[in-house]
Order: C-alpha cells, then sequence, then structure tokens
C-alpha cells in the first residue's frame, strides 16, 4: 500500500477518485504528504493536501485496501490515476474513523 501510495504524491487530476455528482470546476489537487502506519489490526492514513474532493480520501484509501488485499497491484494505482475514470478506482472506504484534524489557511 505504501507502493501504490505514492503516485498519490505530487500535482495531478483525481477525476477517478471523485465521488459522483460533484460540480467542481477543476478535479486538480496536489498532495503533499500521504503517510501510512500500521498498530496492531489497526492501518492508520495520513492525508495533507491543497484541497480535497467528494469523498476523495475515502476512495483513495479503499483503493489502497485492494491493494493491501492483492487484488490490485501498486504498480496499476499510476495508471488509475491517469485513466481519470472513477470506474476504473476501488470502492469507496466508509466514513467510519475517518477525521478532519486540521484545516490551514
Amino acid at each position: 500500500m505504501r507502493e501504490a501510495a505514492v503516485a498519490f504524491v505530487g500535482r495531478h487530476d483525481f477525476r477517478s477518485f471523485q465521488a459522483a455528482g460533484s460540480s467542481v470546476k477543476s478535479t486538480v489537487r496536489e498532495i503533499r504528504r500521504f503517510e501510512i502506519r500500521t498498530g496492531g489490526a489497526m492501518i492508520s492514513f495520513t492525508v495533507s493536501a491543497d484541497g480535497f474532493l467528494r469523498h476523495m480520501v475515502r476512495i483513495m484509501v479503499g483503493t489502497l485496501i485492494e491493494v493491501g488485499r492483492g487484488k490490485v497491484e501498486p504498480s496499476a494505482v499510476a495508471g488509475i490515476l491517469s485513466g481519470r475514470d472513477r470506474k476504473l478506482a476501488g470502492p469507496t472506504a466508509p466514513p467510519d474513523g475517518l477525521t478532519l484534524m486540521r484545516v490551514d489557511y
């Protein structure tokens, strides 16, 4: 999952990782940091960016879980990102445990 998450870092079009029904003008965002920590049965994802699309983090996490389960190759994440098609990405992770830590302006 860590290997796959590297593809998210940087300025990209995250259209593949956006929920349906969004009306944003641009789906380009910059991920500054994507960190994955493990401890026992817990996996923690920390994402820092200049902005997020609707369900973007949940879809990225769902995709990475698929990588962790061996259903998606880590190298495929870059192709999902560049494909700009929501159907290519993994499922939307449930909101349980999702926490907004800080907003900087």
